[in-house]
């Protein structure tokens, strides 16, 4: 790996100088033959680089980690984490590299990273490697959700290696740039905890809050202020989730950010007809990271992050575990209230409406759209129509046409209002049978259905004339989607 000898970009290297005990020094494997499949060019921007230079061979090579500042220091960092309910002391990013750390345009700092950037000494059995379309995916899922407003890591670029690469077939080989408010994890915090050295965990737990939580450090207890401010977040997070249909797909605590950012869209997916058991996961096979668990998943989690914590809470090991439980109870409140305000915008309910009045509408329509199966995105949005007087596209979604009327009745004399339900409910999501459709075009060298792909996910909200495709729902033969996680 080379040195960048003519550029004015430059990496913070804070963690990689502040936790070495848990960062691991390491460079990327030098790729033979890198060439850019796509650059976010407004997120460079955002980020103060230049898309031409990050477009050049030079800033290719910065992309994939080949070539770096001078002053650089990339690590592997080390967690810990519960993979399906069962605790590795030892992950950590086994293909994956933080460049550092670099200043955005709103004055905080974001993590630049890698994924498939080679093996490291967290390997385990991988090969270090990434492929095209697991990386694109992540390009595509993690920038719609930045487009719906949902907290995310985002993706800067992924470039091709020009390896290739074992899998079920030889297939081409990636490498994603990932941006992240950090990559600290609740699984950071559990490795941390796991060494036994609290001053390593206290430090942790302060970068964590100066960079995400700067306001726990003014309260009385600021590391419990630090675990109630990710509970929050958190809540928060996965209620968004929900509210778009959103299936995460592998909710261990390694992936489960401090910040409150969704991170590692590996087998994720986006639920079309509507179903609290839909699983998409090719590895989970018991349905634990279902769409209606993600909730109770998050709260356990927190409740790992919670045990990691308890020395800084209290010395009296009693009072810190009465402390986390009473941090932690506030979850589900937090949780359903985030949630219930999602569902009131969604239905164009105003601040004024008592929850006695707007509680038993949205359960009645919960019930009916999942009875039907309907389809999940298509269904709010129609309703923006319906509340406009076009009740018939939502209506013909249903299997009871005659409960749906009624429901329209009471929804309609509470006046929606069908602008604002046009501004949260999208028109356009990464449909999975239009991913893999991209995907797989994309890992045969035609960008070119990603790009317009792209181009609809990436203003959701907007209904455009000519899209019409990419808001319908997967023909019947599409069949059982299953999605994997690309290692």
């Amino acid at each position: 790996m080379s040195d960048i000898a003519h550029s004015t970009v430059t990496f913070n290297g804070r963690f990689a100088r502040e936790f070495k005990e848990m960062a691991i020094p390491w460079r990327a494997e030098e790729a033979p033959d890198p060439r850019l499949l796509v650059l976010n060019e407004p997120l460079a921007t955002e980020l103060g680089l230049d898309p031409a230079f990050l477009r050049s061979p030079e800033g290719l090579l910065l992309l994939i980690g080949n070539a770096v500042p001078a002053e650089a220091s990339p690590v592997a960092q080390a967690y810990a984490g519960h993979q399906f309910g069962w605790y590795a002391p030892r992950l950590g990013d086994g293909r994956a590299l933080l460049l550092g750390e670099i200043g955005h345009a709103d004055g905080q700092l974001r993590d630049i990273h890698l994924k498939g950037s080679g093996r490291t000494p967290f390997a385990r059995n991988g090969d270090g490697q990434a492929v095209v379309g697991p990386m694109l995916r992540e390009y595509i899922v993690s920038e719609s959700m930045h487009a719906l407003n949902i907290p995310t890591t985002r993706s800067l670029a992924v470039v091709g290696t020009g390896r290739s690469v074992q899998r079920e077939t030889l297939l081409p080989g990636a490498v994603l740039t990932r941006v992240a408010s950090s990559h600290l994890r609740v699984g950071s915090f559990q490795y941390a905890r796991s060494t036994d050295d609290i001053g390593l965990l206290r430090r942790l737990a302060d970068y964590a809050i100066t960079r995400h939580h700067q306001a726990a450090a003014e309260a009385e207890n600021r590391y419990l202020a630090l675990l109630q401010a990710v509970i929050s977040a958190q809540a928060s997070l996965v209620a968004r989730w929900m509210l778009v249909g959103f299936v995460h797909g592998v909710m261990n605590t390694d992936n489960m950010t401090v910040s409150g950012e969704t991170i590692d869209y590996g087998p994720c997916a986006f639920m079309e007809g509507f179903d609290p058991a839909a699983v998409y996961s090719s590895i989970d096979e018991t349905g634990r990271y279902a769409y209606r668990n993600q909730p109770v998943v998050a709260e356990w989690n927190l409740a790992r992050l919670a045990e990691s914590l308890l020395p800084l809470l209290h010395d009296d090991q009693e009072q810190a575990v009465d402390l986390a439980v009473e941090a932690l109870s506030m979850f589900r409140p937090q949780y359903s209230a985030a949630w219930s305000a999602g569902m009131r915008a969604k239905l164009g309910f105003g601040e004024g409406l008592d929850d006695e009045v707007t509680s038993p509408l949205v359960d009645e329509l919960v019930a009916l759209i999942q009875e039907s199966r309907a389809d999940y995105t298509s269904f709010f949005r129609n309703l923006g129509k319906a509340a406009r007087g076009q009740a018939e596209p939502a209506r013909g979604q249903v299997l009871d046409p005659a409960r749906f009327d009624a429901w329209v009745t009471r929804w309609r004399a509470l006046a929606p209002d069908a602008d604002a339900m046009d501004q949260v409910n999208p028109v356009y999501i990464p449909r999975n049978h239009l991913v893999e459709e991209a995907l797989a075009a994309a890992t045969g060298g035609n960008m070119g259905l990603l790009e317009r792909l792209m181009d609809a996910v990436t203003s959701p909200f907007d209904e455009r004339p000519g899209l019409e495709h990419y808001a319908a729902a997967a023909p019947e033969s599409f069949g059982p989607y299953r999605t994997f996680c690309g290692t």
